[in-house]
């Protein structure tokens, strides 16, 4: 069974930093890249940022850019997102994802697997 499973994220003040993790598990050898999407309440699913795992082709959202990094442990089998200078704006559900793409990608169609998802919550 394919899976991603998600650690990190929770509760923080404005101005702070956090740090997501995903590790893909099962049939890894089809997930040639990895992204990151998140909703906020009342809102769809948006794109945060993307990374493919053979060659560190990466691309960010907008509002990603500058203060997100996105990056991956292949020796650990694990993807990264470090957040910084978070915003209240910024506070939303973050889900994994993983897809079989050969390079990154911005659209959730591309993804076929999934995490649970994780609230991240930022206060002003």
């Amino acid at each position: 069974q394919v899976q991603v499973v998600e650690s990190g994220g929770g509760l923080v003040q404005a101005a702070g930093s956090l740090r997501r993790s995903c590790a893909p598990s099962g049939r890894t050898f089809s997930m040639n890249v990895m992204g990151w999407f998140r909703q906020a309440p009342g809102k769809g699913r948006v794109f945060v940022s993307s990374i493919r795992w053979s060659v560190a082709n990466t691309i960010y959202a907008d509002s990603a850019k500058g203060r997100f990094t996105i990056s991956r442990d292949n020796g650990r089998n694990t993807v990264y997102l470090q957040m910084n200078s978070l915003k209240p704006e910024d506070t939303a559900v973050y889900y994994c994802a993983a897809g079989p793409l050969g390079s990154a990608s911005s659209y959730s169609r591309d993804y076929d697997t999934w995490g649970q998802g994780t609230q991240v919550t930022v206060s002003s």
